[in-house]
Parts: structure tokens; sequence; C-alpha cells
């Protein structure tokens, strides 16, 4: 299990005509010592520093993610001028051809959509997080397989890993599980609803050299599972979507609603000395401690947010353990 790390020099030289080209290269020349000493070839370059230029742009070992934060829902395009300009920067800069950059759209949506896949193109790559690997695809989904956000979540989580049994529930591609596994974990367990995420978690496993033996992926609704799983776990890592409609979910899940029954469940799983970690990325999301008494829940939000991303608000994190009685 081994990729070679390169991260490019850009040259050092102000560019009057643009800000968003001068504000990349910053970033940029801060994050490569980083990047390169760490062993990560992906993370965001620009984050919505100026409100002029409403975009985050994500390097993916030299290939660009860019997504365009339109303001209202008829509006699902950049303007072109700023996509001209984002194009010069990125090309320019990194000698990057037009197509390896690849767009995306957030747009403002109504509580019970979801965001759907995209396209069939299938072009998957690997990229290194702390020296792991990780699939990603560029083109067929909003997301791309790898929330850059969450990045020192996982560390911290397999920075207490070791000898322990974590379960990974929403585990999406599995990361969490994968960083783990790694850090010599006894034995993951990770638990998503979608087939595509489940068989892309697995090849994150094989594609660090990681058995799956003792790291078992179930697909199975997570709210069903938790009705019926009796294993005790050691670490247990709850990173739920806001919204779920899938057609496969008896109804649609509701972080705001449902979070109660998923820690209350996540608790009575938990080993003595054990820890849950839950996050979410709603910016409207209210955690009433008083629902869980006798635990210790501390934020670490702060802790958790990655060096490449200056949006403080991308997500919130809970460290939330059950207080020991003599």
């Amino acid at each position: 299990m081994s990729e070679s790390l390169f991260i490019p020099l850009i040259l050092d030289h102000e560019d009057k005509n643009s800000p968003l080209k001068n504000r990349i290269r910053k970033n940029y020349r801060h994050l490569r010592k980083w990047a390169t000493r760490t062993k990560t070839n992906c993370f965001r370059i620009y984050d919505r520093d100026i409100k002029e230029y409403p975009l985050a742009i994500d390097f993916y070992d030299g290939r660009f993610c860019v997504h365009f934060f339109t303001s209202t829902r008829e509006s699902d395009e950049p303007r072109q001028d700023l996509y001209k300009e984002a194009m010069d920067a990125i090309q320019s800069l990194f000698s990057t051809p037009p197509e390896s950059i690849y767009w995306r759209t957030r747009i403002k949506r109504d509580k019970i959509e979801q965001y759907e896949k995209t396209g069939e193109m299938k072009q998957f790559f690997s990229v290194l997080e702390y020296g792991l690997q990780f699939k990603v695809n560029l083109t067929d989904y909003l997301d791309t397989g790898l929330f850059l956000d969450h990045r020192e979540t996982r560390r911290l989580v397999a920075s207490m890993a070791r000898g322990k049994r974590l379960l990974n529930l929403f585990a999406y591609t599995c990361s969490f599980s994968v960083h783990a596994a790694a850090a010599e974990a006894l034995f993951t367990k990770s638990v998503d609803l979608s087939n595509t995420y489940t068989e892309w978690g697995r090849e994150n496993f094989l594609l660090n050299g990681l058995p799956l033996t003792n790291n078992l992926i179930v697909r199975e609704d997570c709210l069903q599972f938790l009705e019926q799983e009796r294993s005790i776990y050691d670490l247990i890592v709850i990173d739920p979507p806001t919204i779920s409609r899938s057609k496969k979910m008896d109804q649609m899940f509701d972080i705001q609603k449902d979070y109660p029954f998923l820690i209350s469940k996540a608790l009575a799983l938990l080993s003595r000395d054990g820890t849950i970690f839950f996050s979410t990325n709603s910016r409207d999301f209210d955690f009433d401690e008083g629902l869980f008494e006798g635990c210790d829940i501390v934020d670490i939000s702060k802790k958790t947010i990655p060096i490449d991303f200056h949006n403080q608000k991308i997500h919130r994190c809970w460290k939330i353990s059950a207080i020991q009685k003599f």
C-alpha cells in the first residue's frame, strides 16, 4: 500500500487583475509544506475567502473540484466572468488542463430535497490522507467519496483506536473505519444503507491492504440496525446526513428529530470507558444535552476543523461518554 506523493510548486508573483488568483496562491503556498509533511494530497485551497468569489476549491492530487455556491434556487450556473477567472487562475497557477477541473453547483434546497447521482462516467482515482489511500470520484456524485472537512475528526478517532472496537454509523465510504483499522483497531463495523457506498468502502479497505475479516461492512438502515444490535463497542462514530428519504427506508430520516434515538441507542452499545463522536453539518441543528443525563458531553467542533477550512461552521462535533458511577 503506497502511492507517490507529489505536491507541485507554484510561481510566486502577484496578479493585479485577479484577487482570486492571489488568494489561491497564498493559501496553497501556506498549505504545501503541511501537505507534504502529513502525506496528504487532497485539501481545500480556497474557501469562500472573498465575498465576490462564492467558491470553494479543493485540490485532489493535481485535479480540482470547484464548488459554486449560488444564492438563489433559480441560478445554478456561475457568472461567465467568475467561471473564466477561476479557470484561468487554476490553469495558470498549476499548469492544469481544463479537463482536470470539475465544477459543482451548491444550490439552496428545501429540507425534503436530496442530492442525487449526477453521472455515470465512473472516473475513480485514489488520493492520500495522512498516508492512507482513498478512492474519489469527481464526475458522478455531488460529493467525492471523502469529506475533507472531517480529516481531523478521522485522525482524532484513529488516535484512540488501537486495540479498540469501533462502530461507524452512516459510514459512507468507510473512511473513519479505514483510519481506525490502520491505527490497529481490534475490530471495526461500518453500517450504511447504500450498496454503492458499502462497496466503495470495501475497496478503500483493500486499497490500503486492510483485511475485511475483522473490518465488517453492513448494508442496512442505521436506525433499524441500532434496534437489533447487541455487540459492545469502545468507539462509536455517528455522522448522519441532515435528511434522508431513501426508498429503502421505512420513513424519512431527519437529524433534528432522530438524534435522541441515535445517541440513546449508541450509549446502550458503549463500553464502560467508551466514547461516541457525533457530528452534523446542519446549520440549524439544536443539541439538547439535557436529554442525556449521566453523560459527559463536550463540543469539540473547533478541534476538528482542518487547517484548510476557513468556514468554522462547516460542521459541529461532540464527544460523548457516560459518567461512571462507583
